[in-house]
């Protein structure tokens, strides 16, 4: 007996809006399967209001409101039998957020619960990484968005420390994040790695999942550290035009992929990682497994 679900994810993050429509297949005696149905990217980049003048501005706000319309529709559409819709960084710091989600509710009907760092790097954890973690082994796994970066140590299939920080690509393209905060990541990775012998980093956001699609290799394989610190020096070599035109990468992810690249580039020097795996899996793919395993 097979049994056929649609499940739906929205992530309101700092450099895009994201809705993911999910097939799950129940079979009897089986795992259920997780198959993206559609997955559609909005680049409203809400951190460059909330971290440089600490509230969503109209514009933004009103393109909000016409995103979230056309992602009920879809929803509607697709005929997704439940949703959730979380916000993270630029939405923690705006201070007229609690006004943005009620308009919303409003305007659009769609609910939308703001999330501390902590809350998303656990539903991020919550995705396949299971699958990929071997028992005897010690990960890193590091999601960089565009206002926080969360750092979560697994060692022997179980998590072991977790952090978030205010250390995203959006605030780093407006010299936000001081060397102060460059120090506390620093000694995080280090205090909490030292005493494991390897450690094997995992990344995930869309910037590493642009740059594992541009090395070319499959799912499955690593990238190096010589090839991220040698693709981080060239993406740096080329101006924003360039990366847009020669690389054909989005605008919104033209300038934000060199400070991306930089926050991997470090949590492996500073962890001694030689390799990053890129799952593909992110906090749209955690909130509709934490929603159909009843963890939120």
């Amino acid at each position: 007996m097979i049994k056929l679900r649609k499940y739906a994810a929205i992530d309101i993050g700092s450099n895009a809006m994201r809705l993911l429509i999910t097939n799950i297949v129940e079979e009897d005696g089986k795992e259920p399967q997780f198959n993206k149905s559609s997955l559609v990217r909005v680049p409203i980049r809400l951190g460059q209001d909330a971290f440089t003048v600490g509230e969503i501005s109209p514009e933004n706000i009103e393109r909000m409101c016409d995103a979230m319309k056309a992602f009920n529709l879809l929803m509607k559409v697709h005929k997704v039998e439940r949703y959730m819709a979380f916000a993270t960084s630029a939405m923690r710091e705006a201070y007229n957020a609690k006004e943005v989600v009620m308009l919303i509710k409003k305007k659009a009907d769609i609910k939308i619960e703001i999330i501390d760092g902590k809350k998303e790097a656990a539903i991020i954890a919550s995705t396949d990484l299971h699958h990929l973690l071997k028992t005897d082994e010690t990960y890193l796994f590091v999601d960089v968005g565009g206002g926080s970066t969360e750092f979560t140590l697994f060692s022997n299939g179980k998590m072991v420390n977790s952090r978030s920080f205010k250390a995203g690509t959006v605030r780093l393209l407006n010299e936000m994040v001081c060397d102060v905060v460059w120090d506390e990541i620093e000694k995080w990775i280090k205090t909490n790695t030292e005493d494991y012998e390897e450690i094997t980093l995992i990344g995930s956001g869309g910037n590493i999942n642009k740059l594992f699609k541009m090395s070319g290799k499959l799912q499955e394989k690593p990238l190096s550290y010589i090839y991220v610190n040698s693709q981080y020096a060239y993406l740096n070599s080329l101006t924003y035009e360039q990366r847009i035109s020669q690389l054909g990468l989005n605008p919104d992810r033209a300038d934000v992929i060199v400070p991306a690249t930089r926050i991997y580039l470090n949590a492996m020097k500073w962890s001694g990682a030689r390799q990053i795996y890129v799952p593909k899996i992110g906090l749209s793919d955690g909130i509709v497994k934490a929603m159909f395993y009843g963890k939120i």
